[in-house]
Order: structure tokens, then C-alpha cells, then sequence
């Protein structure tokens, strides 16, 4: 089937260099404008798939030491944590429930001290809610033993204060002891039986997990501060808290962890929405670019349009052939673009680490950046959209080019022919 001559002139100049009559190679002012639309297109699709796979790498392994949902009451305590714990399992997205003890607490030893969120766990029923069991380094959760006051640390936690398992630690509660000398501090001495890394470096710097029962008589509390639950779907964590509100008896709090680290989110979202805006700037420019590249197309080819319509070609056959030609180069551009981004955002997993071992430095420090590895999520909606926006802006930037050449005069182009 043989193809519209609009068609047909449109590729070759798309295609054929000045002055050329169409041999097959790609011209290079062509080249140039696809070139710039590919590259914006890459790097938007590689800054948005880092940024994707940054969100998912910190929220899962947030979630591997935090709780899908907790239930907590307003004193500080839940005596029928039980009968709460029966009730959340009857809601069909709720895999599993747990009791827990939450407390401030000082770590010391010898020079050493450093501040902690202590939490006390049962830890058959820990493993259920949270990775902290697959996550041990050194010792095992199960290893934390009603008075035994074991204490199992954060990886990081474990190297500030130089201590590793088999070691003893001094737990200094906050709630200290009215005596006639005074107020005293509450003092314990715990044996460190277990380390854990989650790759989080603000969990595992900070967080330490005894046995519940030994955390009730540490803070003196008759009943677990609340029940940790683990949902089937996280997403659907605030749909279930919703639900769950409407359906538990007494007077609880409760909250998901969308609402536990809200800030960081919202945060994310905006430096991921401000990314899009700048780095699309780029694509924007390469379109400005297209732009002048058929206007210098236009000029060169204007004795071949007063040609084709002094053969009776219509001004809107003209403009079609330069808005095909202008189209063509959008469509090639987004099309290696998406092809070269995609590619780059699915090899960095494997070529960073290996950039930084040839190097010796590390790009994430994970004190800083929270993970201390580059990760890369390539999501097909973003890389849809960011092709659909190329393609859009390339398109867009035909228009005014292909109407300068509708309205050259054959008169005027062919006098000095």
C-alpha cells in the first residue's frame, strides 16, 4: 500500500540532510532534536524509577521493625488487650496481632550512653508482625525469655555502645524511684542476646526489644501498652484502621503507618512532583528545539513547497507534511528515550555497587540517606506518561513551523530560484 505523498515527503526530509535527495542517513539537525528529546526523556525516567525504588526501599524496611496498625489506649496501658487482639482478627485483612510495651529508655556502658525507644515484644507472637526474627544478625529473638532480661539491639545501636551478644548493658529507666534520699533512677542490668539489622539506619541505631513481661516490671505497668497488628495488603492500612474504629469496643487509639511517619511521605511526594516539573524543563527545551529546527527545515525547503503548490498541493498538505516530519522526530526521540532509560533504570542495582567498589567510596551513607545502596523502581505509569508528555510537547511544537510552511508564497520563494 502506497503511502500519502504528505507521508512520503515528510520522512524523506526527516531523513535526507541538506540539500540531499534522500539517501537513507539521518540529518543532522534531525539527529540533534531527536537526541535532545531522547536525553530528557532518559532522565526523567532514570530520576523517577531512583526516586520510586528510594520510597519503597526505606517504607518496606520501615515496615520491617513497625506495625502495619497499633491499637493503644490513652493511659499508657490496655488490660484487656486480649479480647482486642480476638476482635482484629475478625476483620478479614488482619494476618496476625501482637502485644507490645513502648518506653523511652538510656542505654549505658562504661563511657557509653545513648538514647533508645525500648519495646517490650512476645516473641512468638513478634515474628508474626514484624521481620525483625528473619532480620537477626547475631542470637535469636526467641532467645528473649521471660526473667531472663535479655535485650536484643539494632546493629548500629549494638556498634555505638561496643557491645556484641553475651555482653551486659545498663538500662536506665526514665521513671525513677521516690526514696527519702531523693529520686532515684531506675537502674537494670540486661544481657545482650541478639542483633538485628533492617537496613534502616534510624531503627537500627535506635531501637533495642526485651521480653514483654520483663518490660511490665521494668516500667511497673500491669498490662501491655497495645496490640501491633499485620494487614494482608499495607495499603489498605488506613481503610482497615477506619474499620476497626467503628468495630472495637472501649475507648482506643489507633493509627496505621501512613500516619506514623506522615511527614516523611508528604515530603517524598513533593520532591518527587518537583522533579517531574524541573526535569521535564528538558523535554520542554528539546521541543523549543524541534521548533527551530523546522523553521530552518521551512526555510531551506521553501522553493520544494512553492513547487508542490504550483502542482496544486493545498496549504493544509504542506503544513501535514511538516507536522509529520516534526511528529516522526518526536516519536523516534521518546521511543529511544523510553527505550535508554528504562534500560539504565534497570541496571542500577547491578552498576552502581560495582562503580563503587571500582572506586572505593559509597554514594549513600546510610547515617544520611537511611539505606546504603541506590535502588531503582521502573514503574510503568511513570514511564507512560513521561513518553505521552514527550510525545505531546514534540507534536505541539510542529504547529507554528508547518503554518509558516502553508502560508509561503510560490510567487515570492521561486524569483530568485
Amino acid at each position: 500500500m502506497k503511502l500519502p505523498y504528505e507521508w512520503q515527503i515528510g520522512w524523506r526530509y526527516t531523513r535526507a540532510g541538506k540539500r540531499s535527495s534522500g539517501n537513507g542517513f539521518i540529518s543532522f539537525i534531525s539527529m540533534i532534536s531527536m537526541s535532545g528529546i531522547a536525553l530528557g526523556v532518559a532522565a526523567l525516567i532514570v530520576v523517577l524509577s531512583v526516586m520510586n525504588g528510594f520510597q519503597r526501599d526505606v517504607r518496606d524496611r520501615m515496615l520491617s521493625v513497625l506495625a502495619h496498625v497499633e491499637i493503644f489506649s490513652p493511659d499508657g496501658t490496655m488490660p484487656n488487650w486480649q479480647q482486642t487482639s480476638t476482635e482484629t482478627l475478625r476483620n478479614p485483612e488482619v494476618m496476625a496481632a501482637a502485644p507490645y510495651v513502648e518506653e523511652q529508655a538510656l542505654l549505658t556502658r562504661n563511657d557509653a550512653v545513648s538514647g533508645v525507644l525500648l519495646r517490650g515484644v512476645d516473641p512468638a507472637l513478634e515474628a508474626k508482625v514484624s521481620d525483625i526474627a528473619s532480620e537477626m544478625k547475631g542470637g535469636q529473638l526467641s532467645d528473649l525469655k521471660p526473667g531472663g532480661f535479655g535485650i536484643v539491639l539494632g546493629s548500629d545501636l549494638a556498634a555505638s555502645l561496643g557491645v556484641t551478644v553475651g555482653d551486659k548493658i545498663t538500662l536506665v529507666a526514665p521513671q525513677g524511684t521516690i526514696t527519702p534520699a531523693g529520686m532515684l533512677p531506675r537502674l537494670k542490668q540486661f544481657t545482650v542476646v541478639g542483633m538485628f539489622s533492617s537496613g534502616h539506619y534510624e531503627y537500627d541505631s535506635s531501637l533495642a526489644l526485651i521480653e514483654i513481661h520483663d518490660a511490665q516490671a521494668l516500667f511497673r505497668l500491669a498490662a501491655p501498652t497495645g496490640v501491633r497488628l499485620r494487614l494482608k495488603d499495607m495499603q489498605k492500612a488506613p481503610q482497615v484502621a477506619v474499620q476497626l474504629s467503628h468495630t472495637l469496643s472501649g475507648d482506643l487509639y489507633i493509627r496505621d503507618w501512613t500516619q506514623q511517619n506522615k511527614t516523611w511521605f508528604s515530603a517524598v511526594q513533593i520532591e518527587k512532583r518537583m522533579m517531574f516539573i524541573i526535569l521535564a524543563l528538558i523535554i520542554a527545551v528539546a521541543a523549543f528545539n524541534l521548533v527551530s529546527s523546522l523553521v530552518m527545515t521551512v526555510t531551506d525547503k521553501q522553493a520544494d513547497i512553492a513547487i508542490l503548490r504550483t502542482l496544486g498541493a493545498q496549504p493544509g498538505s504542506v503544513m501535514k507534511i511538516f507536522v509529520i516530519q516534526g511528529m516522526t522526530i518526536g516519536l523516534i526521540g521518546t521511543i529511544l528515550g523510553v527505550a535508554f532509560g528504562s534500560l539504565v533504570a534497570a541496571s542500577i542495582p547491578t552498576v552502581v555497587p560495582m562503580i563503587e567498589h571500582l572506586l572505593g567510596i559509597q554514594f549513600l551513607p546510610p547515617s544520611v540517606y537511611f539505606i546504603n545502596e541506590l535502588p531503582s523502581d521502573l514503574e510503568g505509569g511513570d514511564v507512560l506518561r513521561i513518553g505521552i508528555m514527550a510525545f505531546v510537547l514534540s507534536s505541539l511544537a510542529t504547529l507554528y513551523p508547518s503554518w509558516r510552511a502553508a502560508k509561503v508564497r510560490p510567487a515570492e520563494a521561486l524569483r530568485y530560484e
